[in-house]
């Protein structure tokens, strides 16, 4: 990879896609921080930055935090050193209007996305996935039911504990955050298609494979 090429990239998707086993992959060959919107609060918040302290009075009233403030987040973390190479922005933009508020900061610094990847799956397919998942509620491991069954049934590999099927991996949960995906996050995908940075990527090859697009993708 050419040092010089700037990867600037949003990684967008349906829940339970996979995006956060590609952004682990991303990071590690291409060596640009991961960016998480909610790793920025947690972060602006316990340095009590003032962004922060106005981010946890909206989150502790139990309010959404208003896009002038994540996007005010968004400029001081793209300002950190680590950024300057690049950046994989994971769960933002969310919406039309942060997409063009992210446009318009990037632009005031002199710089624009270079990659949007969407990983596409079937949502039946995600639904099956979703339903089948079991988590360990102590260390945090994550099993499959169909693909990637613990050893003893029910039980965590890792340290023994019983394994559980979080609240919002049921089937009508699952439903209400693709349906919100599919009406705010998925247009998106067009507004960044116009500026020709769109990589349609399909996340239901196994995880080798889809990374070999995505990487495709970035050196295209």
């Amino acid at each position: 990879m050419n040092e010089k090429k700037e990867l600037n990239i949003i990684l967008m998707g349906p829940p339970a896609a996979g995006k956060g086993t590609q952004s682990e992959r991303i990071v590690g060959k291409y060596h640009v921080p991961h960016i998480s919107t909610g790793d920025m609060f947690r972060a602006a918040i316990a340095a009590k930055t003032p962004l922060g302290v106005k981010a946890s009075e909206y989150i502790n009233a139990g309010k959404l935090v208003p896009d002038e403030v994540t996007i005010g987040l968004v400029e001081e973390r793209l300002s950190q050193d680590d950024c300057k190479k690049g950046f994989l922005l994971d769960g933002f933009p969310r919406t039309i209007p942060q997409a063009e508020a992210l446009d318009a900061l990037l632009a005031k610094m002199g710089r624009r996305i270079t990659h949007v990847i969407l990983l596409e799956a079937d949502d039946k397919v995600l639904t099956s996935r979703i339903v089948a998942r079991r988590v360990c509620p102590k260390c945090g491991a994550s099993y499959n039911l169909e693909t990637k069954k613990p050893k003893v049934e029910g039980v965590c590999d890792n340290c023994g504990s019983t394994l559980i099927q979080r609240k919002d991996d049921t089937a009508e949960a699952f439903k209400v955050r693709l349906d919100s995906y599919a009406k705010q996050t998925y247009p998106i995908a067009e507004h960044y298609r116009k500026q020709g940075v769109l990589s349609r990527i399909d996340a239901l090859q196994d995880i080798g494979s889809v990374f070999s697009d995505i990487e495709k993708a970035l050196e295209a």
